[in-house]
């Protein structure tokens, strides 16, 4: 029984600035179309927040900031690339404008896609123009519209499943897609992209407006004059397949599919959302719940109506309660899925059984099916860049030119080369290895293998700390607690933002590092490692410096504990904070003062950056050698095989018992 034909009617509220901005824009185009053409460095404010709809962010590097002398404004671009799906000609293309215009690298986002930092504003234009005359969009990467529609990167070939979660990611963003003339009027000067056609059900599914989800004399029909109150965010994922972070979205497709392996249908799950902020109690992150069933023939028409749910019942008066996770949290589950049937002009059928759900990273060689192999490739925070010996970007380039190989990004930020053929196999790992490439996953450190972090400082407006150039060094020094305590094969789901924004999702961590303020972090233990639960906070604010003094009673308590196969996350969940804290509060810090006279040997930049934040972490209890004393030291216990730590603790006992 449909509920209700008619569309409900919205309540009246003041809007917000940015509101007013969007009425004014005629549809994305102004202020950025008259600013585009002047010659200064940086745009307003007002043009700020109608750029980020093409895809676009403002940016300004705080590592060159000059008192008295204008910021050093820079522009970050975003593709949007449905289901991390990026051919050989765009990647080329992306790779060209990071050497030409940005900073000489390319950064995979937690949404597949790339981004690109360091482009001036001179050379905004030119670089937005590349990339959609090489099959490519920056449009609604960013800005309060739909997002990238992520799907699960693995291009199996043998599963239908995961080629119709492509298909339908593709589809989904089709269907959200902002149909504003602005973007080409902008970047091509008014030219006719060149574009794969539309999927004809789609532009049908679109225009139709049955019951009241578009508005149809628009020039934007389902968006409207003023879009969506924040940002959307959607993905299509397969039964037991949460490489997507599927609770995080506000929308995720989950495909169901019959005996013959066509798809019947979608589990719908709706309301995640991870962004909050400091000190605002009604802000907080959130995990979608599940909504219902849909047939296949009305997912379009379910789409629209929970993008209508959320554009015309969304909070456009506080852009920190504007997320659908609020909505539904304000009007519970049954109030938001009755609107949603209004909207859809029938009932949701009841949701689907599934499978428990579970994380993988795809790294490695795989058979993708069809005779041919994939690869997935680890990119430690998603950035690709050469750096010394480590030429990730050359070996990228040189690959995709000579055997033309698509790839897939994935939700954690690291690349798969698609459709490799098994006679190219050991040449592509022969490259990638003389480029210092690590292909073999269980060579990779487990912990930088299952983190994140954001970009942050230095060009992140909202950072308020460091996230990705200090990653390398807290995860080096979570590793030296791990070896000292006894736990050196263990790992855990580590991520770290240097906002509570939460790009690197780190609210879905086994331990999560929320940025508060300058070094200092707050502390999220709880999630599972296949990001089903949501973590919760343990310690508001925490210096670096106290990392080791923080984490040591929590691994010890783990250690001694948990229960077989038992994993950080569930460890914490099952004791409880105040069973941590009550441990915590009794033990007595072990911290080791020769730590960091055994990473003084490793001639990588990555360790010295790691030793120095131990020492300093640990000043109190650091020993400081001579360098002739620690060379003798290394060359001794070299020469025992002893470990320099070993000898320090014999040498300094042995001279306090003759004191």
């Amino acid at each position: 029984m449909v509920k209700s034909s008619t569309p409900p009617t919205p309540v009246t509220r003041k809007p917000s600035k940015v509101e007013g901005i969007k009425e004014r824009s005629n549809f994305l185009r102004e202020p950025v179309a008259t600013e585009i053409l002047q010659d200064t460095t940086h745009f307003t404010e007002e043009a700020i927040q109608i750029l980020k709809f093409h895809g676009s962010y403002q940016q300004d590097n705080r590592d060159n900031r000059i008192k008295g002398q204008e910021k050093d404004y820079q522009f970050m671009v975003r593709t949007k690339n449905p289901g991390g799906f990026v051919p050989a000609q765009l990647y080329l293309t992306l790779d060209k404008l990071a050497e030409e215009y940005g900073n000489q690298t390319l950064r995979v986002t937690t949404r597949q896609g790339f981004q690109m930092h360091g482009i001036l504003k001179q050379n905004l234009k030119s670089a937005i123009a590349a990339i959609i005359k090489s099959m490519g969009s920056t449009l609604g990467a960013c800005g309060d519209i739909n997002r990238n529609v992520m799907a699960p990167p693995a291009p199996f070939k043998n599963k239908p499943e995961y080629q119709q979660a492509w298909e339908y990611s593709e589809y989904v963003a089709q269907l959200l897609s902002p149909q504003t003339g602005a973007y080409y009027e902008i970047w091509l000067d008014g030219e006719k992209a060149i574009s794969a056609e539309e999927n004809p059900e789609v532009v049908a599914a679109r225009q139709k407006n049955g019951t009241g989800t578009i508005f149809p004399d628009s020039p934007e029909p389902l968006y409207g004059t003023h879009y969506m109150p924040r940002k959307f965010k959607c993905s299509v994922t397969v039964p037991g397949d949460n490489s997507v972070d599927l609770f995080s979205q506000d929308l995720t497709l989950v495909v169901i599919s019959n005996n013959k392996q066509e798809v019947e249908g979608f589990n719908i799950y709706a309301g995640g959302g991870l962004g909050r902020t400091h000190g605002k109690e009604e802000t907080f992150a959130r995990l979608a719940d599940p909504i219902g069933y849909v047939a296949k023939a009305d997912v379009y028409d379910a789409v629209k109506a929970i993008v209508a749910t959320q554009r015309d019942y969304g909070d456009r008066t506080d852009r920190r309660h504007a997320r659908l996770k609020y909505l539904i949290n304000d009007w519970g589950v049954d109030k938001f899925q009755s609107m949603v049937e209004k909207y859809l002009g029938k009932p949701l059928e009841p949701f689907k059984p599934l499978p428990e759900w579970k994380y993988e990273d795809f790294l490695g060689w795989h058979e993708q099916g069809d005779g041919k192999l994939f690869l997935g490739i680890s990119v430690e925070n998603g950035r690709i860049k050469d750096e010394g010996s480590f030429k990730l970007r050359t070996a990228l380039r040189e690959i995709v030119q000579q055997y033309n190989l698509s790839m897939r990004l994935t939700p954690h930020h690291n690349v798969i080369l698609c459709d490799i053929a098994p006679d190219q196999k050991q040449a592509i790992a022969n490259l990638l290895t003389t480029h210092g490439v690590e292909l073999e996953p269980n060579a990779i450190s487990q912990l930088v293998r299952y983190s994140m972090a954001c970009p942050a400082l230095p060009t992140c407006g909202l950072a308020t700390t460091e996230s990705e150039r200090i990653m390398p060094s807290v995860l080096k020094r979570i590793e030296l607690l791990f070896n000292r305590l006894g736990l050196g094969q263990e790992h855990f789901v580590v991520r770290m933002t240097g906002c509570p924004n939460g790009c690197a999702r780190p609210y879905m961590a086994e331990l999560g590092f929320v940025g508060n303020g300058p070094n200092t972090y707050q502390l999220w233990l709880g999630a599972d490692a296949n990001q089903t639960r949501l973590a919760q906070t343990y310690i508001e604010k925490m210096p670096l410096d106290n990392l080791e003094t923080e984490l040591e009673p929590l691994l010890v308590y783990f250690k001694q504990s948990r229960q077989s196969n038992e994993t950080f996350g569930d460890f914490c969940d099952r004791v409880g904070f105040d069973s941590l804290r009550e441990f915590t509060s009794k033990y007595e810090f072990q911290g080791a003062p020769a730590e960091t006279i055994a990473l003084q040997d490793d001639g990588n930049g990555e360790q010295e950056a790691a030793a120095n934040a131990v020492t300093a972490a640990k000043a109190r209890r650091r020993i400081t050698l001579r360098e002739p004393i620690y060379a003798k030291l290394k060359a001794t216990a070299e020469s025992q095989g002893k470990p320099m730590t070993q000898l320090v603790n014999e040498a300094i006992e042995a001279y306090l018992q003759g004191q």
